[in-house]
């Protein structure tokens, strides 16, 4: 299971912890992503999206409908 957003790409980023002493080790950032259920009303159908909450934020903004032609726009996904 891949942790990257459906709609955005969002996807791990790689950085390091950083203790008192200066000591560097590598860790991960993940995405904040959430599993949820869309209804589509021109297709009649749900579909489930692994969408980042900045992505849930933009579709309660925009409407399910346009962030998904945004993503196919950037070539996130294909429908």
């Amino acid at each position: 299971m891949a942790r990257v957003c459906d709609l955005t790409g969002k996807r791990p980023q790689v950085g390091n912890n950083v203790s008192h002493a200066n000591n560097k080790t590598k860790r991960k950032f993940y995405p904040n992503l959430q599993k949820k259920r869309f209804y589509i009303p021109e297709e009649d159908a749900w579909i489930t999206l692994k969408v980042s909450t900045s992505a849930l934020r933009a579709i309660n903004k925009n409407g399910i409908s346009a962030e998904l032609k945004k993503a196919h726009r950037a070539g996130f996904i294909s429908y």
